[in-house]
Order: structure tokens, then C-alpha cells, then sequence
């Protein structure tokens, strides 16, 4: 009996405009026109902690940053060990999975003033679980993404001021700088139309495959 060849995974960062809805999207069309089974995949997840982030993200409940990053950190680990879906179990089976956001979004997108070696320590069992092939950071300077979102959105969130779009971007390069040694990350300049990011992307990704 022959073995199943596992899938790839891979995740799509950045911060709020920078396009990863897109990219991840041009990305499976891509890979689907090459006969690869994929699917993609986004965060907070549709269990019961992830509808608990949505209250909380659209202020039908209150929590402190460090209660949140805690409930991403336990939603991912639901995520990936889902026994009808989980990305662990498509990876397996060969189906490659893109996701948007995975091991950094906890801190780095929704709650920039929590201590990142608490929040590593709390992924942790998930990236030992199903460590992504790459993960694909869309750098964008931030007055680019606050163009973006107010071209595309009648009100913008709090967190998508300048000053916490900066914040976030930091993190996620101190995130990057601090697990070199563990995750691939490939960082994409995505201040260019959707098609030439595609190109950069697939430039990244296609390795992976062919």
C-alpha cells in the first residue's frame, strides 16, 4: 500500500490591507489550475472559541488582550487538530492548506502589548504540531495600508490607526527576527498591484511544489 503524501502549508501575514485576502485567493486559484488539491482557511476558526473571538472582536463581550491572545492561541490548537477538518488531518491527506494568519496572529494583528515570549510559549504545541512550509509576509508601509482600508471600508477599527498599524508591523518583524532558526518566512514587498504581488508570491511558493 503506498503512502499518502502529505500536503504543504503555508500561511499568509500581514497587516490590515496589505492584501492577504487576495494573494491567498490568486494563490489557490493558481495551485488548483496545476491539479493540486488545496484549500484555504482563515482565523478565528468556526468552533465555539472561535465565535467567542467574534464577540469579543465586534464588542459584544470584553476581554484584555492577554485573554484573547490565550483564546487564538487555543482556537489554532482546534484548528489544526479538528478531527472533521483540522489542518493537521488535510496536510496529512495531502490536501495543501493556506491559511490566513497562524502562529503570530494572536499578538502581532489583535494585541500588540502582549509579551511575545508568552504568546511563542502559548503557540508553541500548535507549531510542534503542524509547522508551516513558509509562511508569506506581505510588507506594506503602513500609510499605503490605511489608503487601502479607507478606499475599502465605510469605518475603520480602532486597531487600524496609524500608530498600532506600526506597532503591529514591528511585531511581527520582531516575531520573524526571533524565530529565524524554527520558520521559513519569506518576507513579499506588497506596495504593487495585486498582480505583480502575485508574481512574488508565486515566485516564493512555487519551490515548494514543482
Amino acid at each position: 500500500m503506498n503512502e499518502q503524501t502529505p500536503g504543504r502549508f503555508l500561511a499568509f501575514e500581514g497587516i490590515d490591507g496589505s492584501g492577504k485576502s487576495t494573494q491567498l485567493q490568486l494563490l489557490l486559484n493558481r495551485l488548483t489550475e496545476r491539479g493540486i488539491r488545496c484549500q484555504g482557511t482563515r482565523e478565528p476558526s468556526d468552533g465555539p472559541i472561535g465565535a467567542m473571538i467574534r464577540q469579543i472582536m465586534t464588542g459584544r463581550m470584553t476581554a484584555d488582550n492577554r485573554v484573547i491572545a490565550g483564546l487564538f492561541a487555543a482556537d489554532r490548537l482546534d484548528h489544526v487538530l479538528n478531527r472533521r477538518d483540522g489542518i493537521l488531518e488535510q496536510v496529512q491527506n495531502g490536501v495543501t492548506v493556506v491559511t490566513d494568519r497562524y502562529y503570530f496572529s494572536s499578538y502581532a494583528y489583535h494585541s500588540v502589548d502582549v509579551d511575545m515570549g508568552w504568546v511563542i510559549d502559548s503557540n508553541r504545541l500548535s507549531a510542534e504540531l503542524l509547522r508551516p512550509d513558509a509562511t508569506i509576509f506581505l510588507d506594506l508601509p503602513v500609510r499605503r495600508a490605511l489608503d487601502r482600508i479607507s478606499r475599502n471600508r465605510a469605518q475603520t477599527e480602532l486597531f487600524e490607526k496609524e500608530d498600532r498599524l506600526t506597532a503591529t508591523r514591528e511585531k511581527y518583524l520582531e516575531a520573524f527576527a526571533r524565530l529565524k532558526d524554527t520558520e521559513k518566512v519569506v518576507v513579499i514587498d506588497a506596495d504593487a498591484d495585486a498582480d505583480t504581488v502575485a508574481e512574488r508570491v508565486w515566485a516564493a511558493a512555487a519551490p515548494l511544489f514543482f
